[in-house]
């Protein structure tokens, strides 16, 4: 499959527009049958593991999917059998509101965080900044042809991934996105803070910058 770049668009959404948007797509993507689930999952992966991002990192960050999310599992499964390193995000327990990234290996055991999502029972000695990682896959709610991301509201990649801004060259982790296709649109709302997506994908297409 031939990657899809990312195109500048101009018009942008407003921000009760965009909390419109996050609660339509959330009840969308949480109605899909168990059916389009799987079928979905099975063609993000297969775009994932062929791509050349994913074959050249070695520490890759996935997430845990709740709430109608793409799971990872098999792309999870794929990297353990390339000897790569998997993690999932651990949420900051002292306030910062950021995310560290915990090993979760296939004897890892698992705790729910204070949102309800699971993370690796591992000692904080071995968590990892988001700068030690090569890629970053990232669930979404939305996301646009200029690399916008919109995610549930609470800002944690933003603020995890922030120094990313302020590098020129050296981009290292590069962050996909994983979504449906129809949470594509269009005109989201960048803030200053915000942190572009390298790419997108969707179980029909792979978008790059």
């Amino acid at each position: 499959m031939s990657p899809f770049t990312f195109a500048m668009t101009h018009k942008q959404t407003s921000k009760s527009q965009q909390r419109q948007l996050r609660k339509a797509l959330c009840k969308k993507r949480q109605a899909l049958s168990e059916a389009e689930r799987r079928l979905a999952t099975s063609q993000i992966s297969q775009i994932i593991q062929t791509a050349n991002f994913f074959k050249r990192s070695r520490h890759i960050a996935c997430y845990w999917a709740v709430n109608g999310e793409v799971d990872l599992w098999s792309v999870i499964e794929k990297a353990w059998s390339m000897d790569k390193t998997c993690y999932l995000p651990v949420v900051d327990t002292l306030g910062a509101n950021k995310l560290w990234f915990a090993p979760f290996t296939r004897g890892s055991k698992l705790n729910y965080n204070r949102f309800g999502i699971l993370e690796p029972r591992a000692a904080k000695r071995h968590w990892v900044r988001a700068q030690s990682l090569d890629l970053v896959l990232t669930p979404l709610v939305a996301f646009d042809m200029d690399g916008n991301r919109l995610g549930m509201g609470g800002g944690f990649y933003d603020r995890t991934l922030a120094f990313l801004n302020r590098r020129q060259c050296w981009i290292k982790p590069h962050v996909i996105g994983i979504g449906y296709e129809f949470q594509k649109t269009t005109g989201l709302i960048r803030q200053p803070w915000d942190v572009p997506l390298h790419g997108v994908v969707t179980p029909d297409n792979l978008y790059l910058k």
